[in-house]
């Protein structure tokens, strides 16, 4: 399959905000029948997540209040980059000794998850952490979170049932599962 006729071409860009953790710009485009468009787009850093699973396969899962959609979420341990150029794994074990307390002996990538690819450019390196060994949080002073172990079957099936709403958790549980299980 060719696929060269779908893309598009960077024209010029219009930079709408500039935050903490990302950007907010307009870019104008020149499509494949030679048009111009815009495109609003998130720029954002790029984000790592971890399913750390026990050896009787029980997950470290987190509850987190999300306040962009008022409510508390259940999710796997996740953190931004400091940098785009940050080795993602480095960032992965990172923000699960920050978050959890938690070190890993095993590290298993399982790929790369896109959570909203129409409109940021936000990538999410999602790993499996196996061998833990708990230790103390070190959460950031304006981080609020809880743990809990939840087995890894029970995960799928909230999952499937829509009881896990957050994409990178789903993802992330389910290529667990489908190594694990």
């Amino acid at each position: 399959m060719v696929f060269e006729d779908l893309r598009e071409e960077h024209f010029s860009t219009e930079e709408i905000y500039k935050g903490k953790i990302m950007n907010v710009i307009k870019d104008t485009v020149i499509l494949p029948n030679g048009k111009k468009s815009t495109r609003e787009m998130i720029r954002h850093v790029g984000a790592v997540g971890i399913v750390p699973v026990t050896e009787d396969n029980k997950v470290v899962m987190e509850r987190q209040f999300r306040y962009p959609v008022d409510q508390v979420i259940t999710e796997i341990p996740a953190g931004k980059l400091d940098s785009k150029e940050e080795d993602r794994l480095a960032a992965a074990k990172r923000e699960l000794l920050e978050e959890t307390g938690i070190t890993a002996d095993e590290w298993i990538d399982l790929g790369v998850y896109y959570p909203a690819a129409a409109y940021t450019d936000e990538k999410i390196t999602l790993y499996l952490a196996k061998g833990l060994h708990f230790g103390e949080q070190k959460l950031d002073p304006d981080e609020f979170l809880n743990t809990e172990l939840i087995p890894l079957n029970d995960l799928v099936e909230k999952v499937l049932a829509g009881e896990i709403t957050d994409g990178k958790t789903q993802v992330a549980l389910l290529k667990a599962a489908a190594k694990l299980l």
